[in-house]
């Protein structure tokens, strides 16, 4: 292995490490402050949708997903209806298509939503075992059979890559679907992982073909198998992002390290700040053993004996993880939740990294959510809830920081 070689990125002095194991390339391992710098971003609303007393077509039920194509289109799926909503740059009324049903174009499970830059459309369906792809006109195009799997379908957080008709994904990122499936006409096993990787799915053929973009990290202690992860408490979370060059920035640890991959390359980049996992004492586990009871009677007054049986026997990881969420903008900007003041506490501050190595500065606690969907020209898209349970979407646009 080489000796550490120092330069400087913006002022601030980074070390970069050739590994040697790096499958086709160095890994760059960059340093960033570990003190943060306050940024004050300005948004303007540019539209809302959903409302009781709006038009039929956006009195919402359950919204899951939004997303933005290359002219600014917003796409609004709702999955208690099975229908995509589409709304010009200024929230202006399009179309709508898809549904529930058994014809072309209709939905049996629809479960994993994205948008392609150019307007097409691909709705994940885990009844039909298939991917449904629609024309940037909302026209129903063809079924993508999913690949062959293990006997439980677990469907994650599907991204659109910008370079074509293809998902990225993460086994163990957060769970859309599960169901048993019978495989055994295909394969009829049990996939065991000692690793979460980050995949690429092409659809451009009949059946989906599935490549590893990089393979995350997956902690001996954590019981994983056909892609769901088992419930130990503060584990480290498999948080993934796609940037506008195709590469993904991936966590998939309790330390501080956004790792960006490439197909073909493997991991390439590594962006560090010095700031460290929290260790879970008899203190953290007795606060969290008490949080736990009030988030249920938030959800509902009668916290039931399972329940309370379930939060007295649960099983701790040995940190608690930093990041908490990641997703990336249109232009490449990097978003990082971070924990709160508490370990449990989701909704820290959310720093904002570019992909070539830069701090752009954190915002502060409450100031914003991370959008749902980010679009082209500083547009953005938050799936919100008002205070008489209407689903909307807002969308704003970032003005400046």
């Amino acid at each position: 292995m080489k000796m550490p070689a120092t330069r400087r990125i913006d002022g601030w002095a980074t070390a970069t490490w050739l590994l040697a194991t790096a499958p086709a390339t160095a890994q760059e391992i960059i340093g960033l402050p570990g003190e943060d710098s306050w940024l004050e971003p300005r948004f303007e609303e540019v539209y809302r949708l959903g409302s009781r007393a709006g038009e039929d077509w956006e009195r919402f039920g359950h919204v899951t997903d939004v997303g933005f194509d290359g002219k600014g289109q917003l796409y609004v799926f709702d999955v208690q209806v099975s229908r995509i909503f589409v709304v010009g740059p200024d929230g202006e009324y399009r179309r709508a298509f898809g549904g529930p049903g058994e014809g072309p174009g209709e939905f049996r499970s629809p479960a994993g939503f994205a948008v392609m830059r150019d307007g097409r459309v691909v709705i994940g369906d885990n009844r039909y075992l298939a991917y449904h792809v629609f024309d940037p006109d909302g026209q129903f195009e063809r079924r993508v059979g999913m690949a062959p799997g293990g006997d439980v379908l677990a469907l994650t957080k599907q991204m659109p890559d910008p370079g074509g008709l293809a998902l990225i994904s993460a086994v163990g990122a957060p769970l859309l679907a599960l169901e048993m499936v019978d495989y055994s006409a295909r394969t009829g096993t049990i996939t065991l992982h000692d690793s979460r990787p980050v995949e690429r799915i092409d659809l451009t053929g009949e059946v989906a073909m599935v490549d590893t973009v990089a393979e995350g990290w997956l902690s001996p202690e954590v019981v994983f198998y056909n892609g769901v992860q088992g419930s130990m408490t503060f584990s480290p979370r498999m948080l993934a992002a796609v940037l506008p060059d195709g590469s993904v920035a991936f966590s998939d640890s309790t330390a501080y390290a956004i790792r960006i991959a490439r197909a073909g390359e493997g991991v390439v980049r590594i962006l560090k700040r010095p700031l460290h996992p929290i260790p879970v004492t008899n203190r953290v586990r007795r606060a969290e053993r008490d949080r736990r009871p009030r988030l249920a009677r938030e959800r509902s007054p009668v916290v039931g004996p399972a329940a309370r049986e379930r939060i007295a026997h649960l099983e701790f990881f040995a940190e608690v993880s930093i990041v908490r969420d990641l997703s990336a903008g249109w232009d490449g900007e990097i978003w990082v939740r971070r924990h709160g003041e508490e370990p449990g506490d989701d909704l820290g501050p959310i720093d904002v990294l570019t992909m070539d190595g830069r701090y752009l500065g954190s915002i502060p606690v409450g100031i914003t959510a991370i959008p749902d969907a980010f679009g082209p020209d500083g547009l953005m898209a938050f799936i919100e809830t008002d205070e008489l349970g209407v689903a909307t979407v807002v969308v704003k646009r970032l003005l400046s920081w």
